[in-house]
Order: structure tokens, then C-alpha cells, then sequence
């Protein structure tokens, strides 16, 4: 294969194709030495840019098995892992409801956020996207040199708050599209109506935004563990030219 395509997802082929019980040390040596077998030095910029070029690759695999994973009807809500419940303040409501028969009130409505975040993620994946391409040389090289799961870290800790952000909206659309909205308002009218109960407020759109990306952020790091250890991950050309063959 040529020396471009090789140098072009060295940082994918070193942060995701270490096995388990590698050190940094293992990963950050066999980093160096291919990059000098490939006639160049790795602070260099072009190999910095293809080091990007190789994580975002990475990257945008994983999240794109993520989102057809989350997306999908019972994405969160049949999934232990990340089945988003109901905030704490509406679990004291719960509690109130279920005393006079109307539990059911607060399960449909979270039944109906986990709707939301379904659907929400399923438009999320553009976002996604654009956050993997404005990832710049530096963080890439700064995630080359960090620890076996500094991609996932990188994408969790920096991206969160614009993800955060861009997603509202979409969760407010996906609330109202899934009746959690209407639910809400019919919960808190019956949890009112009962005598001497304490007020309750919770900002569900968000609790259902940062769940949501919660769930995200965990299978992401699956993803990133299963390209590396799982051949059958490797969908594309450039993953499976890096991984076969030779290993």
C-alpha cells in the first residue's frame, strides 16, 4: 500500500488496534517506529494531518454503528445500559402517583423520553459528524501521545457542551413528536391535584439531552474497543487494510 495511505491511519491502527494488556509505552513505541520505517518524522505536519485524517476515519465508523444502534425503536429504551429514567424530582412524583393508583402516568412519560432520545439521536448523527471533522491537529496529536481511550475522551469531554447545545432543539422536537411533552402536562396536573404534596419542577428536554448523549458516549467506547480487537468491526477498506494481514 502506498506510504500516504499507510501514514494516513497510523493513529487509528495504534490507539484502536493495541490489544488489551498493551502499555503506552507499547503503544506510543510501535507508533514511533512505524512512522520512521515510513521515511518521515511524526511531529512533522503532514503526518499530523494524516494522523487526524486516521482517527477521524475511526471515528466516524464507530459513530455511525452507534447511531443506527440508539436510533432504533427500544434504542434506549430496551437497553439497561442506557435507558434514560425519569429525573430525581419526578420520581418523587412517581412515588406520590403510585400511592393513588396513577403510576402508570409516570411510566408512560418515561416510556415516552426514551421515545425522544430514539429519535433524537437518529438526527444527531450530522452533528456528530461535524464534531469529528472540525477535530483539529493538535487534539489529534495530543490524542496519538494520550492514553488507549483518548479518543472516546476527547469526544466526550470536548464536544459535549456544543453537542449539548445543538441538540436541544432536536430533543424538543423529538419530545413533542413523541407525546412527552402532553404527557408531562397531564402527570403534573393529576401530582397537583393532590392534596399537600411539595412543588416539583424538572427541565426534562435537558435531562433527556444529557442522557441521550450518556448512551452516545457508551456505545462509542464499545465501538472504539471493537474496531480494535474484532476484525469483523473493520467495515471499511482503509480499517481493514490496517488491521490485515501481517498481525
Amino acid at each position: 500500500m502506498a506510504k500516504r495511505a499507510i501514514a494516513g491511519c497510523v493513529a487509528a491502527a495504534i490507539l484502536l488496534g493495541a490489544g488489551p494488556a498493551a502499555t503506552q509505552g507499547d503503544i506510543t513505541g510501535a507508533a514511533r517506529g512505524l512512522l520512521d520505517r515510513l521515511g518521515g518524522s511524526q511531529g512533522s505536519t503532514q503526518q499530523t494531518g494524516d494522523i487526524a485524517a486516521g482517527l477521524k476515519e475511526a471515528l466516524h465508523v464507530g459513530v455511525e454503528r452507534v447511531v443506527a444502534k440508539v436510533g432504533a425503536v427500544d434504542g434506549f429504551n430496551r437497553d439497561p445500559a442506557i435507558h434514560i429514567p425519569l429525573p430525581a424530582q419526578l420520581q418523587t412524583v412517581q412515588g406520590w402517583l403510585r400511592k393513588v393508583g396513577m403510576a402508570g402516568m409516570a411510566d408512560d412519560l418515561e416510556n415516552r423520553m426514551n421515545r425522544a432520545a430514539e429519535i433524537a439521536a437518529a438526527e444527531a448523527k450530522p452533528l456528530l459528524w461535524d464534531a469529528i471533522r472540525d477535530m483539529s491537529l493538535d487534539d489529534a496529536q495530543r490524542i496519538f501521545n494520550g492514553p488507549k481511550d483518548a479518543a472516546t475522551q476527547y469526544f466526550r469531554g470536548k464536544m459535549t457542551p456544543a453537542l449539548s447545545q445543538r441538540m436541544k432543539p432536536l430533543v424538543d422536537d423529538a419530545m413533542a413528536q413523541a407525546g412527552a411533552v402532553k404527557a408531562y402536562d397531564s402527570m403534573m396536573g393529576r401530582y397537583s391535584a393532590i392534596p399537600l404534596v411539595p412543588d416539583v419542577k424538572a427541565d426534562i428536554s435537558g435531562h433527556v439531552v444529557d442522557k441521550g448523549l450518556d448512551g452516545i458516549f457508551h456505545y462509542v467506547a464499545k465501538e472504539e474497543a471493537s474496531i480494535r480487537d474484532n476484525p469483523a468491526a473493520r467495515t471499511t477498506d482503509l480499517l481493514r487494510q490496517i488491521f490485515g494481514g501481517g498481525r
